[in-house]
């Protein structure tokens, strides 16, 4: 098994300073939800030396790599496999002061050829986050699903504004022979974008997101993880998500500019308290990376940070 990865963590120096004032004290726990490759977690234990991480992730691959590259933290470390939307359930009756969503895929899942989420080398269709065989791959997706279905995944989850044209393509192209690896697929996606379209990054990059995002019900997911995990934070926690995505980064806009805002029934010249906002926006706007972290890291660079904390309990 490969033991090292040349796995940076996006935007980490400045999601350490906005989450620093709920986890640098006693007994402090951070739950990490997309714990991948541990990048975030170690810079977390190796800062705040009284943390607990409470790590979570779906692939087993990435769990077994990360327990041996944080060994040195295990007594501060405990891993749960698991989607981030279970966070209640790892909980249990605890509290956590510190919450991280990265919603990027890890330096893992990008650079296993087999897994089939890159779309510069030939490889199965899979696209499974967590190895799974009874789940759906990337290849029943192009396979079996109709252009209106392909139509709607490509445009919510890829923002691919040529997705009736992609998906006419897809199911034109099957019907002479099934798809199996990645090139095919990213030949014709690339084909069916009109000649002289100018658009930043691989031609199949939205497309391939969009079907990873289906295979694995990220969106599901985290529509239900948010709402869950704010639920978890204790008074004074901070929780920090990292989306790439313009869709993942509304929906997550939306349920923190609803958590942050009081629900004031009509008629009510006073806010009673228990009317009154639990939480506050940390960030205004979403945060980015850095030009510099751009250009040394070129995978944080449709990132977008958003940062909420917890001010008062449930009544």
């Amino acid at each position: 098994m490969q033991t090292t990865y040349d796995h940076v963590p996006v935007m980490c120096e400045e999601i350490l300073d906005l989450l620093a004032p709920a986890v640098d004290c006693d007994d402090a726990i951070l739950v990490d939800g997309t714990l991948g490759l541990g990048g975030h977690t170690q810079a977390f234990l190796t800062r705040f030396p009284s943390l607990r991480v409470v790590g979570i992730d779906r692939d087993p691959q990435a769990i077994a790599l990360t327990r041996q590259r944080l060994a040195a933290f295990q007594d501060r470390l405990e891993i749960h496999q698991a989607t981030y939307d279970m966070v209640g359930e790892v909980l249990g009756e605890r509290r956590a002061q510190g919450i991280l969503l990265d919603l990027g895929l890890s330096s893992l899942q990008i650079d296993s050829v087999d897994r089939g989420f890159a779309y510069s080398v030939d490889a199965p269709l899979s696209m499974r986050m967590d190895g799974d065989d009874t789940l759906l791959t990337a290849a029943d997706v192009v396979n079996t699903y109709s252009v209106e279905e392909m139509v709607h995944i490509f445009r919510v989850y890829g923002d691919e504004k040529f997705a009736v044209r992609i998906a006419k393509a897809i199911v034109a192209e099957r019907e002479r022979e099934p798809f199996s690896t990645s090139a095919r697929l990213v030949a014709v996606i690339a084909g069916a974008i009109p000649a002289g379209q100018s658009r930043s990054g691989h031609p199949a990059k939205r497309v391939f997101q969009a079907i990873r995002t289906e295979v694995n019900s990220e969106r599901t997911s985290l529509e239900e993880a948010l709402p869950a995990a704010l639920d978890r934070l204790a008074v004074g926690g901070r929780m920090a998500v990292l989306s790439y995505h313009s869709g993942e980064d509304r929906l997550v806009k939306t349920i923190f500019a609803s958590a942050g805002a009081d629900h004031v029934p009509p008629g009510l010249a006073v806010v009673p308290d228990a009317y009154q906002a639990k939480f506050r926006l940390v960030t205004r706007g979403a945060h980015q990376p850095t030009p510099a972290e751009r250009l040394s890291n070129p995978r944080s660079g449709s990132a977008k940070l958003r940062v909420i904390e917890r001010v008062k309990d449930d009544a």
